[in-house]
């Protein structure tokens, strides 16, 4: 697989420079300054690809170019919106970016409680806490009819939790949850002047009667929309599981599962129509079993996330080294290698090490982690190059 690196533009602290020294092959980066739902032109695509090249690397894959949330709740503005990302995806395949990595979460992206939970061996991670989450939907947010959605034994603890956090736990929460790992990837629900929750529920409430079927619908009616321009340019459009791979916030979630991916491969047939396999999204749910969700849609993944979780029986989870958790990301590259090599695949969700902790580094994207995480795939892959140079299973 090409070795790809998260970058996020020339205002990242972590360089090209940087990343040609440590192996990365291929970039994976956005437009960060353009606003969702805004056209992508070709002179400010060629301005981030010359930036790239000339840095002696490749820009392999958009991530993302992203679905703006009136496209998912089918408002009055959509059909504008499609037209603007056609043409921003015809302007990605004119400058020769051919993979376009993409989700269809409505409101928020990936969820943490936690996004520094320290480890015994002093590293930081990513943790989901469901009492916290459940703390934070019912006390904070506090939105009609939360308290439906959790059991009476969840709701007693949230009921002592309140007792006892403190004020400053309290912002930390928010912050963990809808204004530190939002504002980068969704170009910024939360405004400078705006209070967090008061925004945070204003977007929700665009999906207020919106459930899975009415989700699906909206995606399919999408993909219908801008698939033909896609096959035009050659493009691949890689939709990433939903993380984590369940309903939160009374939300839909519509790529959660086997099942749900079957479903929008086939709801638009299209060589275009394709898969992000994040195995971290993917583990963290107890119900997918990822090595057979790999093999099952190997041939339809055009991108590929390596991380692990460790979910435990309650349902928490965290971030877990990449040589253990639930992806058993070996077996996951071992399909891979064998039967769709040379997909560009990155390392995610890296620790706090040594001084990350010093860094202002987006939640997940540390330099240190990443660098320490991208040494152990880049094992894995070497072990199973030699595997199959050799024969040693078949």
């Amino acid at each position: 697989m090409e070795k790809t690196w998260r970058w996020f533009g020339t205002k990242d602290d972590i360089t090209l420079d940087m990343l040609k020294q440590i192996g990365v092959e291929g970039i994976v980066t956005s437009l960060h300054d353009v606003e969702c739902g805004e056209i992508w032109t070709s002179e400010m695509i060629d301005t981030c690809n010359q930036h790239i090249i000339s840095n002696g690397l490749k820009w392999s894959v958009v991530e993302s170019l992203p679905v703006h949330d009136a496209i998912k709740y089918a408002g009055k503005e959509r059909d504008f919106l499609i037209e603007n990302y056609k043409i921003s995806l015809a302007n990605l395949g004119k400058c020769g970016i051919k993979t376009v990595c993409y989700n269809f979460m409505p409101v928020i992206d990936w969820v943490r409680t936690d996004l520094n939970k320290e480890m015994s061996d002093g590293t930081g991670t990513l943790f989901f806490n469901k009492l916290c989450l459940a703390y934070f939907d019912v006390k904070i947010l506090k939105r009609k009819n939360a308290c439906l959605e959790y059991s009476d034994k969840e709701l007693k603890k949230v009921e002592y939790l309140d007792k006892t956090i403190s004020e400053e736990e309290k912002t930390e929460l928010i912050d963990s949850i809808i204004v530190k790992t939002q504002k980068f990837i969704s170009r910024g629900i939360v405004g400078a002047n705006q209070n967090p929750v008061e925004a945070f529920n204003t977007q929700l409430h665009y999906f207020d009667g919106i459930g899975k079927e009415d989700l699906r619908q909206n995606l399919k009616y999408f993909l219908e929309k801008i698939l033909p321009t896609a096959e035009k340019y050659g493009i691949k459009m890689c939709i990433h599981p939903d993380d984590p791979p369940f309903p939160v916030f009374g939300l839909p979630r519509i790529v959660c599962n086997q099942d749900d991916i079957e479903w929008i491969l086939n709801s638009v047939k299209s060589s275009s129509n394709g898969l992000t396999f994040c195995a971290g999204s993917l583990s963290a749910g107890l119900h997918n079993d990822v090595v057979e969700m790999a093999q099952k849609f190997v041939s339809k993944t055009y991108f590929v996330h390596l991380r692990s979780t460790h979910v435990y029986e309650n349902g928490d989870f965290e971030e877990a080294s990449h040589l253990s958790g639930r992806a058993n990301l070996i077996e996951v590259i071992r399909i891979f290698e064998k039967e769709n090599p040379n997909l560009p695949m990155r390392v995610d969700h890296g620790r706090l090490m040594l001084d990350d902790k010093d860094k202002n580094y987006n939640p997940g994207y540390s330099l240190l982690g990443r660098m320490f995480a991208l040494a152990q795939v880049e094992g894995m892959m070497a072990v199973v190059k030699n595997e199959i140079t050799n024969k040693l299973y078949e």
